[in-house]
């Protein structure tokens, strides 16, 4: 058992903590025995802990106060420990001679004692609000700092039982997402989305073969398209950027999640107040009820590209409802277009009714905004529950973004599937629904990344199944003993879907089991004898 002494402020941030290390763990009292202190930011009480472990980046009264300095970020710090690196964002206690964020670790009155020199809940707090910053999106630093604590823990010969973010049987989630943003060309009719369609399958599909991004094969395509589009606007040929049926057919069974703008022509308010006319859809999800419930059918999720709803529940509630009468269902799940987003709109999408957003991520770049892609709890929530965006293929292959290759970006997506399969957690894909199309024809590499995501032994669902299998997660409790601190029982409510897979324990004994634990099934009631 963890015992936390924390400042009040801190304490959601401790709890979200410890719903995503999912171990057992509970609020320091004086009166209560525990194996393991933590205490963040705070001078250390009295204890009979076996190991005490104080976070925190400035001086407190047990710290010796020479050799060192309390550090004001100007810009993020490395702290570096057994060749693990990890982001600090906030103040930090550095050595005088080194710079370095200070470890250190010894005896006091025959018990293990540990000092780190940042505030650990300070910084999970940063990650989950305001996130890392573009320069550090390829590295799951929210990760990293459950990993760095456990190994504290274990390199204290002391026993440690978690519940990992991984599904029994698999090693991660895999949740595909679609945007859909365009659905037809025939959308476009000498407007700005039309002319940049035929400027990019032209002039800037030769650029990119010259460059290596696209083929010959698909310049011809491209130039195809160019000639077919009067064909498309008279309605004598198909719609190119029609693309449900090839998702359908290319995803082969696999489970995926579609957000529909809910209002043709409305642009909603950016930050600023302004109305970017560039945001507006050019189609009518009235016009797609067939199609949205065919993709139903196809066990495809249909929920809300949100516009407005990040900044007014009212019009969050509209645009609920407006997707909702379409489909079979409540559309209870959403990403706000051009992925708008602030402190304040986790609280408006929860007042919406959303029990779900996906809009944490990034537009520039792939990686970990929240330094893990775990689903999480928004601090300012009650029941919504965050599912981060991991790679979206404009950020991988858009000019004004990463302006990758297709070899360069299997070299920048390849180290966050092997982050997964260390890590688990969900491995949320944005492919956008025209993104398999000319002028774009970023289908080879989707089908490409679907074959690499599947050979790693993954659980694909919905967005709404993923977070579903982490609200199953949350539910499970741990109870100690009172007569034997050393036996926990894991108590598990009957999960609302039961096709959901099950969740597993993980368990680490000193001297019984190896530096991965073992692992099973989790059971309501089952009981598990920690080592002494």
């Amino acid at each position: 058992m963890i015992s936390v002494l924390a400042s009040e402020a801190d304490q959601p941030v401790v709890r979200e903590f410890f719903e995503l290390f999912k171990t057992p763990w509970r609020f320091h009292a004086a009166d209560a025995p525990a194996k393991i202190l933590l205490c963040a930011g705070r001078d250390v009480p009295a204890n009979n802990a076996a190991l005490v472990i104080v976070f925190a980046g400035k001086l407190i009264s047990s710290d010796e106060k020479t050799g060192v300095k309390c550090e004001t970020p100007t810009a993020p710090g490395i702290f570096k420990h057994d060749g693990v690196e990890l982001p600090i964002y906030g103040c930090r206690l550095v050595e005088n001679s080194s710079q370095q964020i200070i470890f250190r670790r010894g005896q006091v009155n025959g018990r293990s004692f540990v000092r780190v020199g940042f505030d650990l809940f300070s910084e999970i707090r940063h990650l989950l609000t305001t996130g890392q910053p573009a320069e550090f999106a390829a590295t799951p630093t929210l990760e990293r700092h459950i990993v760095f604590l456990r190994e504290l823990i274990l390199s204290h010969a002391l026993p440690l039982i978690e519940i990992p973010p991984r599904p029994a049987g698999h090693d991660f989630i895999v949740c595909l997402t679609h945007d859909v943003d365009h659905v037809g060309i025939r959308n476009h009719k000498l407007d700005h989305t039309m002319f940049g369609f035929l400027y990019r399958a032209t002039i800037g599909s030769v650029l990119d073969v010259f460059s290596g991004k696209k083929s010959c094969g698909q310049l011809a395509e491209n130039f195809s398209a160019v000639l077919r589009l009067p064909l498309v606007h008279l309605g004598l040929a198909r719609d190119f950027w029609y693309q449900f049926e090839n998702y359908i057919a290319l995803e082969a069974g696999r489970p995926s999640t579609f957000f529909v703008i809910p209002k043709k022509g409305e642009t909603g308010l950016d930050a600023k107040g302004n109305r970017p006319a560039k945001r507006a859809a050019s189609y009518d999800a009235e016009n797609l009820r067939d199609e949205l419930r065919q993709l139903q059918a196809a066990g495809k999720e249909v929920t809300v590209h949100g516009l407005d709803a990040w900044r007014d529940s009212v019009a969050g509630r509209d645009e609920s409802a407006r997707i909702s009468g379409l489909v079979n269902g409540s559309a209870t799940g959403i990403r706000m277009h051009w992925l708008y987003f602030d402190a304040h709109a986790p609280e408006k999408l929860e007042a919406a009714g959303y029990v779900y957003d996906s809009t944490f991520g990034y537009n520039q770049t792939v990686g970990y905004r929240a330094g893990a892609s775990q689903v999480f709890k928004p601090l300012t929530t009650k029941n919504l529950l965050e599912l981060p965006m991991l790679v979206m293929d404009t950020a991988l292959f858009y000019p004004s973004y990463l302006n990758l290759s297709p070899s360069q970006a299997d070299e920048k997506v390849s180290p966050l599937i092997a982050n997964a399969v260390q890590f688990g957690g969900v491995f949320t894909v944005n492919w956008h629904d025209r993104s398999l199309a000319p002028e774009r024809l970023w289908g080879n590499f989707y089908s490409h990344l679907l074959d690499e995501l599947s050979a790693k032994n993954p659980w694909f669902a919905t967005a709404a199944q993923s977070v579903a299998w982490f609200r199953q997660r949350r539910a499970a409790t741990f109870e100690i003993s009172a007569t034997d601190q050393r036996s926990v029982k894991i108590h598990l409510p009957a999960p609302a879907d039961k096709s959901l897979p099950p969740l597993r324990v993980k368990t680490f004994q000193p001297g019984k089991t190896g530096a991965n634990g073992s692992e099973q099934p989790v059971r309501d009631g089952m009981e598990i004898s920690l080592a002494a």
